[in-house]
């Protein structure tokens, strides 16, 4: 039997972020194609962490710049290792070549977080990101090295796709684009009617700085302007992991209501009328408008909301960037039951044009092939990752043994002084 192992920056939250969502659909994908997996990671375990044994995969927790990794990962011998996340690829992908030197690398990108990154830091600043910005970018540099050294990227942004091939020259076949995945049950479930929905809703993991944003926007300067037109109706903010400055924004009054974590965030969507994510930044796709979709819930979202989620159908709802904008697109899908409908209807169909489980699936699964088949021509076609592995497996190599025996020692002296 095929072995992976999965490297996670956390461990997965299904029902915490759109990014613990993929990775459990990743997860079930590399399970149907008969791959034994294990999880492992350095970060804390969670409360709200699937528990992985129920699925039959081992669960490993490992250290950073730590050699008990190498003898973990030399007794597993996996045949296949994916990082979640570049900074996992970066502080582990050397000692997977020097331990399990034909195992195929695959980095699992969720967003590209260097371009995340430079918008939030414009963002801050009142500019406008441009391209020089990524150009110049510390986290762009280690990022891109990281998919040029990984021997396949999973991307799940279109634009990113193009961004890294055109600006960063990224070859094509060192890239795989692989969006949400969804069943054809949720891309055909039932939803309730307009009539038996209620209210707005906003989602998404307070951890998040772009959802954290789009929540004090809401609270300062949309809301007010929905409230005022229609005064009866609530907000409901929910998220994982609210910190007190979300939790003091609840407001009986003016209703806005944060309940921060939900058990069942389908249902949560299902029920609101309107789901409003005014995001002022960020990257990838989000889990949020895609769940809204194929819950034939209506949005009111931004142009960073819509990148790489448009088909050439309209949007199922409105997109608009100035609180005025937000509010009275808002109000109105709230109150016209046709311009409700339409958006609805939308919805489904957008998720269906393109988030197709099996065809996303099946076209995974024909790139892994491809590259079991011809991993060594793979590698040696791309020179530029096989200089940045030779350079960056050294450099890392080094620092991470000089910490590994700084701790060492440590550990002694501190055991001397008992």
């Amino acid at each position: 039997m095929k072995k992976l192992l999965i490297i996670g920056y956390v461990w997965p939250e299904p029902n915490s972020s759109a990014a613990g969502s993929r990775m459990m659909q990743l997860i079930h994908f590399f399970q149907s194609q008969h791959y034994q997996i294990t999880f492992a990671s350095p970060a804390q375990q969670t409360e709200h962490m699937v528990d992985l044994t129920t699925l039959n995969i081992a669960v490993e927790n490992i250290q950073l710049n730590c050699t008990s990794f190498d003898d973990f990962i030399a007794e597993l011998q996996p045949s296949a290792v994916m990082f979640d996340r570049f900074m996992m690829e970066e502080q582990f992908g050397w000692r997977v070549s020097e331990q399990c030197p034909k195992a195929i690398k695959i980095l699992d990108t969720e967003d590209l977080f260097s371009l995340r990154n430079a918008r939030h830091q414009a963002y801050k600043q009142k500019l406008a990101m441009t391209e020089d910005d990524l150009l110049t970018s510390e986290m762009a540099k280690r990022e891109v090295a990281s998919i040029f050294r990984s021997d396949v990227s999973l991307m799940i942004s279109k634009v990113e796709v193009e961004l890294l091939h055109r600006l960063f020259k990224v070859d094509k076949g060192l890239i795989h684009y692989c969006p949400f995945m969804l069943s054809q049950a949720q891309l055909t479930q039932q939803n309730p009617t307009y009539q038996q929905r209620n209210d707005f809703m906003v989602i998404g993991n307070f951890r998040h700085a772009p959802n954290w944003d789009a929540v004090l926007w809401l609270k300062q300067q949309i809301w007010p302007l929905i409230r005022k037109q229609l005064p009866s109706v609530k907000l409901n903010v929910y998220g994982a992991y609210p910190p007190p400055k979300a939790t003091d924004l609840h407001d009986e009054k003016s209703g806005f209501l944060v309940k921060g974590w939900v058990d069942d965030a389908v249902l949560a969507m299902q029920n609101a009328k309107v789901c409003l994510a005014p995001l002022r930044f960020g990257a990838g796709i989000k889990g949020k408008l895609a769940e809204a979709m194929y819950c034939q819930t209506p949005s009111v979202t931004t142009d960073i909301g819509i990148e790489s989620m448009q088909t050439e159908l309209a949007w199922p709802g409105t997109v608009a960037n100035d609180p005025q904008a937000i509010a009275d697109a808002a109000v109105k899908l709230y109150q016209d039951q046709h311009a409700w409908q339409a958006a609805s209807d939308l919805g489904q169909q957008n998720a269906q044009l393109m988030y197709q489980q099996k065809a996303i699936l099946a076209k995974l699964a024909d790139c892994l092939t491809e590259l079991e088949a011809n991993i060594e021509q793979h590698r040696k076609a791309n020179f530029i990752g096989g200089m940045l592995n030779h350079h960056h497996h050294k450099s890392t190599q080094y620092m991470a043994q000089w910490i590994d025996v700084k701790t060492q020692l440590k550990a002694l002296t501190e055991g001397e002084s008992e």
